[in-house]
């Protein structure tokens, strides 16, 4: 393993509980984009990998990690009758107002995510949710934004996930060589952004939809959540600081 200093870090799935988040934003979402018709609404849900009657999406689905424009385009096809660029605002909305009333943390996420910035990483976190999406959810949890020095969303300017750019930019941020960087995420997505932007070690966690077969061939190493991140850079256990 290289030496890693700096954590870039996946939200959704990773930080925040994915389920809770992101289901009854999927739902609303769809419903927003039918036009209130909801036999048309449970269409796109199925055509995107989440299953209106039981609520999972699958490995692989286009609701796990896309970002705004992918979403947008993908209702387009589906719909025939709305555009992607009216489609965007409306995919664009739900996720900003439905980050703000449906996020909910992973338990224990953010104490973790602190006593590795307290043992001295640089911290960032990069989300194929829009910016302004990403302030909405996490900015519901008092200073957790505070804890990371550099934040991007799909609009910030680098591309979106897989594409390598979020990575380099974090990189270049925080002056580390790449292979100095990890990345932790919960879906391919972000496993493939890590390996494209040279990273030393992608951290693939199970606390999202993807299954711990998904993620073997992308990961370096695959944990059940950000909770065992110290234990995997060896962090002194909580009572051993405290002796």
């Amino acid at each position: 393993m290289q030496q890693i200093k700096g954590l870039l870090f996946d939200k959704d799935g990773t930080i925040l509980d994915f389920y809770k988040t992101w289901i009854p934003i999927n739902r609303r979402m769809a419903l927003d984009a039918a036009g209130g018709d909801p036999d048309v609404a449970a269409e796109l849900l199925r055509a995107s990998g989440h299953d209106p009657e039981t609520d999972i999406v699958k490995p692989g689905a286009l609701l796990i990690g896309s970002d705004v424009t992918v979403i947008a385009d993908h209702f387009a096809q589906v719909l025939k009758n709305r555009s992607s660029a009216d489609l965007y605002e409306v995919v664009s909305r739900n996720f900003r107002d439905g980050g703000a009333e449906h996020a909910t943390l992973i338990d224990g996420s953010i104490e973790e995510i602190e006593r590795l910035r307290d043992a001295g990483y640089r911290l960032g976190l990069a989300t194929n949710d829009t910016f302004d999406g990403m302030q909405a959810s996490l900015g519901r949890f008092s200073g957790i934004l505070d804890l990371f020095e550099f934040c991007v969303g799909c609009d910030s300017g680098h591309g979106a996930k897989p594409e390598p750019g979020m990575g380099l930019a974090f990189a270049q941020h925080t002056g580390l060589d790449p292979e100095n960087c990890a990345i932790i995420g919960d879906s391919i997505h972000d496993l493939e952004m890590g390996r494209r932007a040279g990273f030393g070690l992608r951290v693939g966690v199970l606390s999202g939809p993807y299954r711990q077969v998904d993620l073997e061939p992308y990961a370096d190493v695959v944990i059940d959540s950000v909770v065992e991140l110290g234990a995997l850079f060896n962090l002194p256990t909580k009572a051993a600081t405290q002796i």
